[in-house]
């Protein structure tokens, strides 16, 4: 007779092949979103996201939802991102350093308009929404959930449905304040199947089920002139400052599969069940400030990501298995302060140029994460854009705007203990180049 975890392993293969077909195609996901690892729109790419939360496109309904109102017109901008990542891992007893190379490329849309002309109130109230998919919009639920003996970086790879919804109004003098929703899906399926010694299966059922599930966004901004000094000028005149706050986010996937195996696994069968997340966005808190002259802004941000509690998260997932694994020797994670500098300069009517610079730190504690081994290094990133406006329409009513952004991620090296399946335990240093660049077309009306 063959061993009863042979087919403990066929089974969960076969539910998790199930969910894998109906969902997505294999892909390599993260524990992060294209907002939070690179940036959603070329601005905010060109600007390492220094300036996102002061920017008036639909990105603002991730960043900051109250910046929906810094322009009265209403948008709808297309576009597009792709990120080249070399990640590597200087392992001796691995064919090569390269961890992982494949690209995130993503298709985005949104829209903002004002909604105040539905009310008898004369009070503008803006709505805006932004989405995006993976893979040039061909796969929209990217998802794997892995152990690794070769190591595995934590935050790159294919990123998943990206989707913000929001909205926003003027209160008084300068101060306008924002609300928006962060939606994921959250996919469950269940499978029952009779399956033969020789994996042939029968009677076979399948249930999935995507719910989703809403996370908030809040936000403010106040131009400070305009609040406490609002019939003169004064020293305050150019300066706004932002807050925001964002509640934490991750998409999940549950398996519950029940196999009969003839002759070997009678009724009621070999039940398994699988839980896991992905793409886990931080609780954030955030603060920016930026000066604007005639024909220039600068201006910075500092975000406080409460990664550590991804550590509770991973308590229940049965891929990653730290339940199992005593509290002292479980994986760890860090709350981390980001600071964020950016610039912009309008060359004339028609051209502007951008860039910023931040430093991310790690927020991946402990070095050495038995058979999870994910690999988490601090980076560099600096980024720089152009704007072109063309204002020579004949149809249409406002001038056409197009926007570039690129933007490079330097991973510093850091040492890391990889633990295979065996216990073999192999030091090894992670490091690795990330290169972003990202387009979009934004019409007004």
């Amino acid at each position: 007779m063959v061993p009863t975890s042979r087919f403990s392993l066929r089974a969960l293969s076969l539910a998790v092949a199930a969910v894998s077909t109906t969902l997505s195609m294999p892909a390599s996901a993260s524990m992060g979103n294209i907002g939070t690892t690179y940036g959603v729109m070329p601005i905010d790419v060109a600007t390492a996201q220094s300036l996102s939360m002061f920017n008036d496109q639909v990105s603002a309904t991730y960043y900051n939802p109250a910046a929906l109102t810094r322009d009265e017109r209403g948008e709808l901008t297309s576009g597009i991102l792709h990120a080249e990542q070399e990640l590597r891992s200087a392992n001796p007893n691995a064919n090569g350093d390269v961890v992982s190379n494949s690209p995130s490329q993503h298709v985005l849309i949104g829209m903002k308009t004002n909604l105040g002309s539905l009310t008898r109130f004369d009070h503008p109230l803006y709505l805006g929404f932004i989405a995006g998919v993976e893979k040039y919009g061909k796969e929209m639920l990217a998802f794997d959930s892995q152990t690794s003996a070769n190591g595995q970086f934590l935050q790159y790879g294919k990123e998943p449905l990206f989707l913000n919804i929001g909205g926003a109004t003027p209160v008084w003098r300068g101060i306008s304040v924002g609300v928006s929703a962060r939606i994921t899906l959250d996919a469950t399926a269940n499978l029952d199947a009779v399956s033969t010694l020789g994996g042939e299966t029968s009677r076979e059922r399948l249930a999935v089920n995507a719910e989703p599930q809403v996370k908030t966004i809040v936000g403010t901004t106040i131009d400070l002139g305009s609040t406490f000094c609002p019939e003169g000028i004064c020293f305050l005149q150019g300066w706004e400052t932002a807050f925001t706050y964002r509640t934490k986010s991750s998409a999940s996937t549950a398996v519950d599969s029940n196999i009969i195996v003839t002759q070997t696994i009678p009724d009621p069968g070999l039940s398994l069940v699988v839980s896991t997340i992905d793409s886990f966005q931080p609780e954030t808190f955030g603060f920016g400030a930026q000066y604007k002259g005639g024909n220039w802004r600068i201006g910075g941000s500092v975000e406080q990501q409460n990664w550590s509690e991804l550590s509770d998260e991973f308590t229940g997932d049965t891929i990653k298995d730290q339940a199992t694994i005593p509290a002292s020797s479980r994986i760890q994670f860090n709350d981390t302060i980001i600071p964020r500098l950016g610039a912009e300069y309008d060359l004339n009517k028609n051209f502007s140029i951008r860039g910023g610079v931040a430093y991310e730190e790690s927020p991946l504690k402990t070095t050495r994460n038995p058979e999870i081994n994910y690999l988490d290094t601090d980076k560099i990133v600096v980024g720089l854009g152009v704007s072109a406006t063309y204002d020579r329409t004949r149809f249409l009513a406002f001038p056409v705007r197009f926007d570039l952004g690129y933007q490079y991620q330097q991973l510093q090296e850091r040492d890391f203990t990889l633990v295979d399946f065996d216990g073999t335990e192999t030091d090894v240093t992670a490091d690795g180049d990330v290169h972003v660049i990202s387009g979009s077309v934004t019409l007004k009306f």
